[in-house]
């Protein structure tokens, strides 16, 4: 038992003397990145998954099927107006008292019409008056025809509270925002953000769920048990 202890301490010691890089700054020199051009393997990441067309309608029906599959809720807004009506039936059916949000663009705008409280992340906020918002809205990154998943990161949805701390996660976007696949949401943000990743990425599929317990599908159990997108025509 010493022998294999002393070997793992010995082991843990030589880790130790080679200087790791600062986090956020490795090299990846080796794999020819830039902002124009995406990491190499996602190059070959198309060729693995089902082909989806170009042609916008036909991208968002496959959007439609992956939302009605996923229990995601949706709207597709014609103007902001219509938008706005949207999110203020939400309110008025659902009854929130309290909202979680992040500013920006589209929260701004909404935020502006919503008479309730509200707990803006930017500013810093109490994880647990987090959980007594009915609901957290943000904006998105991406939206992927071909998984119905939501891309969001730290820099687009206000971290990371907003999208799992509240029942219902309400996300904001555009149509010029729905990508095809997985790889062109990959290739957005190596062109957006290059190589200065934000601290959070992330890829919501549907509300949380989970089916350990006999297969059975239970929602809400590890985040939000209902997902909202409001998408504005644009």
């Amino acid at each position: 038992m010493n022998g294999s202890k002393d070997q793992i301490l010995a082991r843990i010691r030589e880790a130790l003397r080679s200087q790791a890089p600062v986090p956020g700054n490795h090299d990846y020199s080796h794999l020819a990145m830039t902002p124009s051009r995406p990491k190499p393997e996602l190059e070959n990441f198309r060729q693995w998954l089902p082909p989806v067309e170009s042609n916008s309608e036909n991208q968002w029906d496959l959007l439609t099927k992956s939302f009605h599959a996923l229990k995601t809720d949706f709207g597709l807004l014609e103007s902001k107006a219509r938008l706005i009506d949207f999110v203020l039936e939400l309110q008025r059916v659902e009854q929130w008292k309290r909202v979680g949000i992040h500013h920006g663009a589209m929260t701004d705008e909404i935020a502006s019409h919503l008479e309730i409280e509200k707990l803006w992340v930017d500013e810093g906020y109490d994880p647990q008056a987090m959980e007594q918002c009915e609901v957290g809205i943000s904006e998105c990154d991406a939206i992927v025809a071909q998984t119905g998943s939501i891309l969001i990161t730290a820099k687009s949805g206000g971290g990371r509270g907003l999208s799992v701390l509240p029942p219902h996660h309400l996300v904001l976007a555009r149509t010029s925002q729905i990508v095809p696949d997985l790889p062109s949401a990959y290739e957005l943000l190596y062109k957006r953000y290059g190589g200065n990743f934000p601290s959070m990425i992330s890829f919501i599929t549907g509300p949380s769920r989970t089916g350990d317990i006999e297969r059975i599908v239970v929602l809400g159990a590890h985040g939000p048990k209902k997902l909202t997108v409001a998408i504005l025509k644009d």
